[in-house]
């Protein structure tokens, strides 16, 4: 059974595809002012699963051009839609790999040497996602959609407290 924060990793992946199911490429690509564009944000949470439980925690970059272009600070971009998801579930299948054997012990370890350790990366991800789910749903809200997820799913079901 997985470590209970890594449940909620997956809750909230699922919460934030919910919250984009059925955007359009145009619409992902659009830039409203200075926020990013759906599509970006897509790609920017592949990049940090990729930094997080690829990089830091095993050596490996799976998707290089995730660094060059969707790292934090890099300048704003508009990348594809299709190609933004196609990276997200490649990186968080490779990711799942790794996050499956995590213990209590290991979530208690450092990430690597001299980083914090594996939950709170656990924590500052879930909440990155959490952060820009808000982004896109404010961004699809500016485009004029309507019907939007507006409070968050089946916790109760999914991902209820568990000890870990």
């Amino acid at each position: 059974m997985p470590h209970p924060l890594v449940d909620q990793l997956r809750f909230t992946r699922s919460e934030f595809v919910r919250g984009l199911e059925g955007v359009s490429p145009a619409a992902a690509t659009q830039r409203l002012g200075p926020m990013n564009c759906i599509s970006w944000m897509i790609g920017h949470l592949a990049w940090q699963e990729q930094r997080y439980w690829l990089d830091f925690a095993q050596g490996t970059v799976l998707l290089p051009a995730l660094n060059e272009q969707l790292a934090y600070g890099m300048p704003a971009t508009t990348p594809p839609l299709d190609e933004m998801w196609d990276a997200w579930r490649q990186v968080t299948a490779a990711a799942d790999l790794w996050l499956d054997a995590l213990t209590s012990e290991r979530v208690a370890a450092p990430l690597m040497p001299g980083r914090a350790n594996a939950g709170t990366y656990l924590l500052r991800n879930i909440y990155h996602y959490w952060y820009h789910l808000g982004e896109a749903l404010a961004v699809r809200q500016m485009q004029g959609e309507n019907g939007l997820p507006d409070f968050v799913g089946d916790i109760d079901g999914q991902a209820p407290y568990r000890a870990g």
